[in-house]
């Protein structure tokens, strides 16, 4: 009998109460990396309509790897403890289990938020930034430095510092954002990774540094609490990062200790060309589950609640990852309980609008 949407699943040592993941999105609405009410309500709604995990959005374990001045960070007590308040409601008010996606923007930092732009900030408001390689994300874009062997240990060890304060903040799971085109997926791709030293030029040498990462973080990670890898699957661009090598990568994780793939694609370049459609990059998660054994997760359009319990059913992914669906409407895992004849998690306070629905 295949397994749906609304069945259980353990990531690791963790049971999340169904397959439904809320992927992170940036707010751009944080202030020095530290988090808000608006934070508090936006995830705390979400988490009122019992996904089975929710993901906090993109959190710098630097100030210098934030993509915006509005993009939360994990680098001082104040973002921990204010974190740490949006953590502890959204966990008080159902079933929900809490991820944190911990990444660097790399080159992509010192950007403007969406709705003022999305470009590289001016001078007068930009700070230095740090790639695998010394070129621009785009024409007009600041030139970052070049990681040396220094700089390498400092992220390494930020990335190490903002998983111990993950800890004590009580998350459910980690999630290393090696996707879009930031820091880690800039040593992926040879698109952007132009180094000649042992992390660039052959495959082997470009999934190095992440891999490091992905190791130094687990060695300081509880057991119990699981480690997820986003991953773009395709840059889109030919010559770039593919499947082939994701898929090859994937293995690797998976040797290393990472629990699950969350599989999306693109961002390393503006240069990407990228068949949007339903479910578009789920293709892409089935082969990766197929070809290595991983858990994964699938992302991308995917909307509607028979779309992705079809998705699970079917074998293509273990769970499914929806982002702006549940901007649309944060209660949307109730809609397709509903819809599937499945039972969620409703607090007392919104039962009676269920039994008059």
């Amino acid at each position: 009998m295949s397994v749906g949407l609304f069945d259980k699943i353990t990531v690791g040592s963790l049971t999340l109460e169904n397959r439904v993941n809320v992927a992170p999105m940036c707010q751009y609405s944080a202030v020095s990396g530290t988090m808000n009410d608006w934070h508090l309500v936006n995830l705390g709604q979400i988490a009122i309509g019992g996904p089975g995990l929710i993901t906090i959005e993109a959190t710098a374990v630097e100030a210098a790897g934030r993509i915006t001045h509005g993009c939360t960070g994990l680098y001082s007590d104040e973002n921990e403890k204010e974190m740490q308040r949006v953590i502890k409601f959204c966990k008080s008010v159902g079933h929900s289990k809490v991820a944190i996606q911990l990444g660097h923007a790399g080159r992509k930092a010192s950007s403007q938020r969406p709705w003022e732009g999305g470009n590289s900030l001016n001078k007068e408001d930009s700070w230095l930034t740090y790639s695998s390689s010394p070129n621009a994300f785009s024409e007009g874009w600041h030139t970052p430095v070049e990681l040396d062997d220094l700089g390498l240990k400092r992220v390494k060890d930020k990335f190490v510092e903002a998983t111990l304060r993950s800890v004590r903040m009580g998350v459910d799971a980690v999630e290393l954002h090696s996707a879009h085109g930031y820091l880690l997926h800039q040593f992926l791709s040879p698109i952007c990774n132009e180094r000649t030293d042992s992390y660039g030029g052959s495959f082997d040498n470009r999934i190095r540094y992440p891999l490091e990462i992905l190791e130094a973080v687990k060695e300081v990670l509880p057991n119990e609490i699981p480690l997820i890898m986003r991953v773009s699957a395709t840059d889109w661009v030919d010559g770039g990062w593919d499947l082939d090598q994701t898929t090859e990568f994937s293995k690797l994780l998976i040797q290393s200790g990472c629990d699950s793939i969350h599989v999306s694609s693109g961002g390393i370049s503006t240069k990407q060309k990228i068949p949007l459609g339903n479910a578009y990059q789920t293709s892409m998660a089935a082969h990766i589950r197929k070809e290595t054994g991983a858990q994964v997760i699938a992302v991308g359009m995917i909307t509607e609640p028979i779309q992705a319990d079809s998705i699970i059913r079917t074998g293509q992914a273990d769970m499914v990852a929806l982002a702006r669906e549940f901007l649309r409407d944060p209660r949307w895992t109730w809609k397709a309980a509903k819809t599937l004849n499945a039972s969620s998690s409703i607090p007392p306070q919104y039962q009676r609008a269920e039994r008059f629905s």
